[in-house]
């Protein structure tokens, strides 16, 4: 055989493949498999799980309204790259908002601070000494309450309620006591506010 008739044989050999290959498909079902996906032991890409959004509901003694403020609602909902990275180099700092039963929970205990510190900021008992008292009162650990001076008239505070954290965080003034309950933060750092950063 010539070499031009070795190369239309070739030709033709590889014309031959391709048609070949171009018939049998690339699928992934071989013959004997049944269409039916149900026994598959892979899951299809709509059956995989994806992670689930928090659920939120209308707590008991809560009243149907807008989103909740403060530090647990206090996460960055824009898409939108920030110019300067503020807000994604200190996203650390941002508490982890509580979701579900554990809303309602942080809800039924900023309740129950407050309700422990009306009688302080009544008389105008502003002593960190003071608010401390009243929060082990109701039960936390005296390792785990924290009251600081905040400001010439007020006092802070910041209780680690120790449930995988849980925090209350809040200030008392002579024009009144506001508290919120969070998660933690997004380090690990408990309810102590991050320091460091990248």
């Amino acid at each position: 055989m010539t070499t031009r008739g070795k190369t239309r044989a070739r030709l033709g050999m590889l014309t031959l493949a391709v048609t070949v290959l171009s018939a049998t498909g690339c699928g992934t079902q071989r013959a004997g498999d049944a269409a039916d996906t149900r026994r598959s032991p892979h899951p299809t890409p709509t059956a995989m799980s994806t992670p689930s959004t928090p659920v939120d509901f209308t707590c008991p003694g809560e009243s149907p309204g807008p989103e909740p403020t403060g530090p647990a609602s206090a996460t960055p909902t824009s898409t939108e790259l920030p110019v300067d990275h503020y807000a994604e180099n200190h996203g650390f700092r941002v508490p982890l908002p509580l979701h579900g039963q554990n809303r309602c929970k942080g809800l039924a205990t900023v309740a129950r601070v407050k309700h422990a510190l009306e009688p302080l900021r009544e008389r105008g008992d502003f002593a960190p000494d003071s608010v401390r008292g009243a929060l082990t009162g109701l039960g936390y650990s005296a390792e785990k309450v924290q009251a600081y001076q905040n400001g010439s008239t007020g006092v802070g505070f910041l209780i680690d309620i120790g449930v995988s954290p849980w925090c209350v965080e809040g200030t008392m003034s002579s024009d009144s006591t506001k508290a919120d309950a969070f998660g933690g933060y997004p380090d690990g750092s408990d309810c102590e506010p991050p320091s460091g950063g990248h």
